[in-house]
């Protein structure tokens, strides 16, 4: 028997999970996916939010403004991009002007630091693409941008590390309550725990609702976006939002940590919890939106679009607490935004709750709050580069050429704890497909590289979910010739002005 089960590996059951792997108890994270962070985790904006804007006394506010704090600390342990380059909120009339004079006292309530208003002349020092129509801003120098999948892959790998057992593949069909825990019934075992924790993000009420009356409903809520080239990376420099409305935060515009441009989202009402598709009108809406904002936009260069869904309640708050009728049964849910922001506090929060039911958990002395170091080939100095490829030449040879990267590092995110058996798999962890042709050139080479590495059929390699197949079968055998020693056995060959020409 399991001491808890963590449901879902999206970058706030991830968090859970190692901050569990700090204590004595066996941990283990179930993921219904073929790979961690494939939900909204792998689609959304990226954003270290300030914390300024969250309703003062909600778990919002508390746990947003805890956590942008943590963001420093863990990323340099875990070894995964994050860059501080602050936010504005952008307003274009007096009127809006007095929308940022309330955001800024609601930041103070929320205790965020070193907020400033500024007026236009000092916005343009900041954004000299800013909106001809933009009157002044609320600066927050602590908002912050992430690699957010890389963030819940390394949580992962660095749990794993430190003990927890991990579940892909996985799907929940039922959990019975048992005296002394619960029993997970999963597809091809069942499995005991003495306490869940339901981290299972859109699909958190499902979870819920094996065990209990439905007490929340999950809304989920579609936002698209707009990826830019790394050539337009440098039309902004900070997390630029407009000013929020009863709809939310609107679009908003930001460099990633990668140098790319990203536009989004869109706040959309769907049907289901699969409608991940984008649309005409999407892209249409983000825009409108977005030329609001800064001029010149570069939609020339925009090189992909996708969307992701986020779990909505009608409370508008997060819920963490233990469930009324299933004692030991710890909800996560709603965790829309800012719960990348908030998670490092979530995970501190739901730890501490555990602790009320469970009693004091013992700490391990051993614990090791570091992974192994993933630092790009490309970013290493010229003698690193080549100390690394004399101890394996896979350094030396490129195979992604948008985003140089190398038959090295996929092999490498290939055999850690934790690593990339999918071709999407490849590109989270390494950024092979990533660049302008998105995979277009790479894609076949990453295949051939995860069947050889994982010793599989190129067939059996699939994009991302498990039924998602690339390949099926050859359609047709290809016949490699040697001319200097097969020639003349292989092929007719003709003398055309003294020189000789295989006829294959």
């Amino acid at each position: 028997m399991y001491d808890i089960a963590v449901i879902g590996a999206g970058v706030v059951g991830s968090f859970i999970a190692r901050e569990l792997s700090k204590y004595n108890v066996k941990v283990v994270l179930i993921e219904k996916e073929n790979d961690v962070a494939n939900g909204t985790t792998k689609a959304n904006s990226a954003i270290v939010h300030g914390g300024y804007d969250a309703t003062p006394g909600t778990l919002k506010a508390i746990l947003n403004a805890k956590g942008n704090a943590k963001f420093d600390q863990v990323c340099k342990d875990l070894s995964v991009p994050f860059k501080r380059v602050g936010s504005l909120v952008v307003a274009f009339s007096e009127e809006e002007m007095e929308t940022i004079k309330s955001l800024y006292e609601r930041g103070i309530e929320n205790n965020i630091p070193n907020m400033k208003i500024l007026n236009r002349e000092e916005l343009l020092q900041k954004e000299s693409n800013i909106s001809d129509e933009a009157v002044g801003a609320l600066y927050a120098p602590t908002g912050g941008i992430v690699g957010p999948w890389e963030l819940t892959i390394a949580l992962v790998e660095n749990a794993v590390e430190n003990g927890v057992e991990l579940k892909l593949n996985s799907e929940i069909e039922n959990i019975q309550r048992l005296e002394d825990g619960y029993l997970i019934s999963l597809a091809e075992e069942e499995i005991k725990a003495k306490y869940v924790i339901n981290a299972a993000g859109l699909f958190a009420d499902k979870i819920h609702n094996m065990v209990s009356s439905s007490t929340f409903e999950i809304i989920p809520n579609r936002g698209q976006y707009n990826l830019f080239d790394k050539s337009a990376g440098n039309h902004v420099n900070s997390v630029i939002f407009q000013c929020p409305t009863k709809h939310g935060k609107g679009v908003v515009i930001l460099p990633t940590v990668h140098g790319n441009l990203l536009l989004g989202p869109t706040a959309e009402a769907v049907d289901t919890k699969e409608s991940i598709e984008t649309t005409g009108d999407g892209t249409q809406n983000l825009r409108q939106h977005a030329e609001k904002t800064i001029k010149n936009l570069p939609f020339n260069k925009v090189i992909t679009s996708f969307s992701g869904l986020r779990a909505k309640t009608s409370s508008g708050d997060f819920i963490i607490e233990e469930s009324k009728e299933a004692k030991g049964f710890i909800n996560v849910a709603a965790i829309d935004s800012p719960g990348l922001s908030a998670a490092p506090a979530i995970a501190e929060h739901v730890v501490n709750i555990l602790r009320g039911i469970a009693g004091e958990l013992e700490g391990k002395t051993d614990f090791n709050p570091a992974r192994k170091p993933f630092v790009p080939f490309m970013e290493l100095s010229d003698e690193e580069k080549t100390e690394a490829i004399k101890k394996d030449p896979k350094y030396g040879r490129i195979i992604c050429r948008c985003e140089n990267i190398t038959e090295g590092e996929i092999v490498d995110i290939i055999h850690r704890k934790a690593g990339a058996t999918t071709v999407d798999g490849v590109k989270k962890r390494a950024r092979a497909g990533m660049g302008r042709c998105q995979g277009g050139f790479c894609g076949p080479r990453v295949m051939e590289i995860i069947a050889r590495e994982l010793n599989m059929k190129i067939t059996e390699v699939v994009k991302d979910k498990k039924t998602a197949y690339i390949l099926t079968k050859e359609t047709k055998q290809k016949k490699v010739y040697d001319i200097t020693d097969k020639l003349q056995t292989e092929a007719k060959k003709e003398e055309v002005g003294g020189k000789y020409y295989a006829k294959l």
